[in-house]
């Protein structure tokens, strides 16, 4: 615990000792972290001497928060009602079952992150994947093996040379 709270020395400052900065907190932890680990919750806890239970429940109250790493390659699947209505949810699915990891899970190797959102921005390319910075317009369950195929060789590749 305290080798954590040496690496978030620079957010948890005593000026930010206060109930008020909760949020503020948690998203300066998961924007150096990627996401919100049990350990780092509970450092924050501890730091403004507040029950552990009660940083949980405002982080998991809203959805911005992550509790679990992401990928070398995070996936986000639009559900927003555009991406929705045409076939979002069979797209999220079919991802799922590729990678074969739940929404909101990591692949073992690290390499992919799957997480819904509500809206990417590109309604008219209904429904859209994001693919680390690469968008994937007009997606389809067929398309999101020709989507990976493209990532997973490099990735593999790298892995070999490493």
């Amino acid at each position: 615990m305290e080798e954590l709270k040496q690496k978030l020395s620079d957010i948890l400052k005593p000026d930010k000792k206060n109930r008020r900065h909760l949020i503020y907190l948690l998203q300066a932890v998961q924007q150096k972290s990627g996401y919100l680990s049990k350990e780092a919750m509970l450092a924050i806890a501890d730091f403004l001497d507040i029950p552990g239970s009660t940083v949980y429940g405002i982080a998991t109250f809203y959805n911005q928060f992550r509790f679990t790493p992401l990928g070398k390659h995070p996936v986000k699947v639009c559900m927003g009602t555009a991406c929705h209505l045409v076939g979002g949810k069979l797209v999220l699915e079919a991802m799922a079952r590729e990678l074969d990891i739940e929404v909101g899970g990591i692949t073992p190797d690290h390499e992919f992150s799957l997480d819904r959102v509500a809206c990417v921005g590109c309604c008219a390319l209904a429904p859209v994947v994001v693919i680390g910075d690469s968008v994937y317009p007009k997606m389809t369950p067929p398309k999101v093996e020709e989507a990976l195929v493209i990532i997973k060789p490099v990735s593999q590749e790298q892995s070999e040379k490493q």
